[in-house]
């Protein structure tokens, strides 16, 4: 059965391991390696996610078939300069071999069920350019792009 949950102190390293396996997969995509440098969490990554599983802004979680966890997802709220809040998933993965299942369904429906909770005016999911299984799934939960990101490399760094 598929499902999703709260993610407690005891997931870390697995999400950890997930994190990993996430960062292979979009830092060759095009548009990945600059997302590593700029939006993915920073090193060392046991800290960084055991940091935002106890954040007040924050909901971590990790998603289950047959309570084995095979994904994670994870959201934080901000404050807009109108006081409005607006929910931010930075994460949302699951093992290649178990999508299309309902896992990544589970864990975003409850990520927006936690921002809905505090009131947000919307979430933000940002998908890769190219990344099309990432834009349909969240196309297919109900979001729609609301801005476009424009990049010109100038050099030899991330790209």
């Amino acid at each position: 059965m598929e499902s999703s949950r709260p993610a407690a102190p005891a997931d870390i390293p697995l999400i950890v391991e997930l994190a990993r396996l996430m960062r292979a997969e979009l830092s060759a995509m095009r548009g990945g390696a600059l997302w590593e440098a700029r939006e993915a969490w920073p090193e060392p990554l046991d800290t960084a996610y055991t940091e935002l599983v106890g954040r007040a802004d924050a909901l971590v979680v990790v998603g289950t078939i047959d309570d084995v966890v095979i994904g994670y997802g994870a959201v934080v709220v901000e404050t807009l300069r109108s006081g409005a809040r607006l929910g931010v998933v930075t994460d949302l993965f699951v093992e290649e071999g178990a999508r299309a299942v309902g896992v990544g369904e589970a864990m975003a429906n409850a990520l927006v069920a936690h921002c809905e909770s505090l009131g947000c005016v919307g979430v933000d999911a940002p998908a890769l350019p190219g990344h099309r299984a990432a834009k349909n799934f969240f196309e297919t939960h109900g979001f729609t792009a609301r801005a476009l990101v424009m990049h010109r490399h100038l050099g030899p760094s991330a790209s």
